[in-house]
């Protein structure tokens, strides 16, 4: 479940149309067989557990021109492949402290660490909107405790 820790320079922040390359570029280099860079190297096992995603991972000019309203209905498949990653990200080096332990009983309870991800998606999604609507610092212990309640309950 947790990979190796792979960080990037803080500062790195990609845009949108960074985070739709880097997706297109590993699945098609992963199909291709061809190297990945050690951030692909985290990202393609889930590029692969998602072929619903695949279509618009294909066509690279089509998903950069893509949107997906809140209310669109559709999932974007850019953030949800980019959230699997971040949390990978968290358990490979343990930020916030606990996350791994948390996401691996997580896991275990669910039988599945995709579904673990997916429940700990939501509450990383709840963190991030909460700080932007709050104007504060996502607070890491909230959504570290959310994992450990779903781990637990």
């Amino acid at each position: 479940m947790c990979h190796g820790a792979v960080t990037m320079p803080r500062m790195y922040q990609p845009s949108q149309l960074d985070v739709r390359r880097f997706f297109c570029a590993t699945y098609r280099q992963g199909l291709a067989g061809a190297p990945l860079d050690p951030m692909q190297q985290i990202a393609w096992p889930w590029v692969q557990r998602h072929p619903e995603y695949h279509p618009e991972l294909t066509d690279e000019a089509s998903a950069l021109a893509l949107d997906y309203p809140v209310d669109g209905g559709r999932t974007n498949p850019f953030l949800h492949l980019a959230m699997h990653l971040s949390i990978s990200e968290q358990c490979g080096i343990d930020q916030p402290s606990g996350i791994r332990q948390a996401l691996q009983l997580l896991a275990a309870k669910l039988g599945s660490e995709h579904e673990a991800h997916h429940v700990a998606m939501e509450a990383l999604g709840r963190m991030v909107w909460e700080s932007q609507r709050s104007g504060r610092p996502p607070d890491g212990e909230a959504y570290l405790e959310a994992v450990r309640r779903a781990a637990t309950a």
